[in-house]
């Protein structure tokens, strides 16, 4: 057999190097359509991480207001774990505390305990971190509200010589004699001339400390020394506080009235006709839910009335011998503390007084399945389907 015909009978593969030649314009177009595939996958990522990143610190402008107001996350979400691995029912007060304020936590924001459930621990480090910095943003932003607004509120309450200053906290605090009236413990009396002297002083015999009821959480900034639960957590400079922060400053004031004896019926009147006027930004309460005021809320804005009162410049836990952490957890104990049903029943009827005063006196939220069940439409229809039944039934 000749070589030839081996060749014939054998064909080589062909050579892979060999290539059939292209535009180099189309191989161009080719590389730039892939390039930009990729381009636009990152910006899908990029965009995603943005919606992700807005999200979490939006949500989390809610978490100082409603939630805790210097406690970390993480120690809610750890107190929780352990209660979960830990169940032979023991805790402490603080652990206790630290509960209710995840309880808390999961009501104010009911994704998260899903969430975390889901999500790996960098992730959700990184989530946590977006909801404080959410957090304490919003906390800043309503420090300054107050700093201008609490200031323009006493000088018109009291008339100081000289007027406070909106954009100078120097002259604040018990420098001032208005501020100084409202921040003096609700057992002392300011216009005394040896008590003002001593706190002023900071002697031993005044101590100015969170284990004191300040006199502006009180019903016209004066308590009851033989019932000092009376008028507590009623006064007229708190409720604007809670209303600047929560629902708009100019409704701040339109807070006439103090005490029970607020005229309902004229705060629903001018509720309307600002309804009717035209349309303003949408207020905290409603992006975040709130159709209720609640204990820690509360706390909240004392925290807030507190600091905006005082003479420090910069957000802190402890202004002298006064702690901010423990006087926010005494409000709220008193609160969630109750020390029995009687006690229970008129801290009811505070939040009721609390929630008519800043959102009037619909109950809708309040129309829960069962008592829709029992109301005239419903019964009737069960009524008449009772009736269309034993017809049915005698026939």
């Amino acid at each position: 057999m000749s070589i030839s015909e081996h060749d014939s009978s054998n064909p080589q593969p062909p050579d892979v190097s060999l290539c059939l030649q292209t535009s180099p314009h189309a191989r161009a177009k080719r590389k730039i359509a892939t390039l930009m595939e990729d381009i636009e996958i990152l910006k899908q990522d990029k965009a995603t991480k943005h919606r992700k990143t807005t999200y979490y610190v939006s949500q989390g402008r809610a978490i100082r207001r409603m939630v805790i107001l210097y406690t970390p996350i993480e120690d809610l979400i750890t107190e929780n774990d352990r209660r979960c691995e830990e169940r032979d029912g023991s805790s402490t007060t603080e652990e206790d505390r630290l509960q209710r304020g995840y309880i808390e936590l999961a009501k104010v924001l009911p994704w998260l305990h899903e969430t975390l459930a889901r999500l790996d621990h960098e992730e959700s480090e990184d989530m946590l971190k977006k909801l404080k910095r959410g957090a304490d943003s919003a906390r800043g932003d309503d420090t300054g509200t107050l700093k201008d607004l609490v200031a323009s509120w006493v000088n018109v309450e009291y008339c100081p010589t000289p007027l406070i200053r909106s954009d100078d906290k120097h002259h604040r605090g018990f420098v001032s004699d208005a501020c100084g009236k409202l921040l003096c413990p609700a057992e002392w009396c300011w216009d005394d001339p040896l008590i003002r002297a001593g706190i002023r002083d900071r002697t031993t015999a005044f101590i100015v400390s969170e284990n004191s009821w300040p006199s502006f959480m009180y019903e016209n900034y004066t308590a009851d020394a033989k019932n000092l639960e009376r008028g507590l957590m009623k006064s007229k400079l708190l409720v604007m506080g809670f209303k600047a922060i929560f629902t708009s400053p100019s409704s701040a004031n339109e807070v006439d009235c103090e005490g029970d004896g607020t005229d309902i019926l004229e705060n629903n009147r001018r509720a309307q006709r600002r309804s009717d006027q035209a349309k303003v930004k949408t207020c905290v309460a409603s992006i975040i839910g709130m159709r209720k005021v609640t204990p820690r809320s509360i706390a909240y804005t004392a925290c807030q009335v507190r600091f905006a009162l005082s003479c420090i410049t910069s957000w802190r836990t402890v202004d002298g011998d006064f702690d901010y952490q423990l006087f926010w957890n005494n409000i709220v104990d008193f609160f969630e503390d109750a020390p029995g049903p009687a006690a229970q029943v008129r801290l009811d009827g505070l939040l009721e007084w609390w929630t008519r005063k800043v959102f009037g006196r619909n109950h809708r939220q309040d129309l829960t399945p069962d008592v829709i069940s029992k109301m005239s439409v419903n019964v009737l229809t069960a009524q008449r389907q009772q009736m269309e039944d034993a017809t049915f039934d005698s026939d």
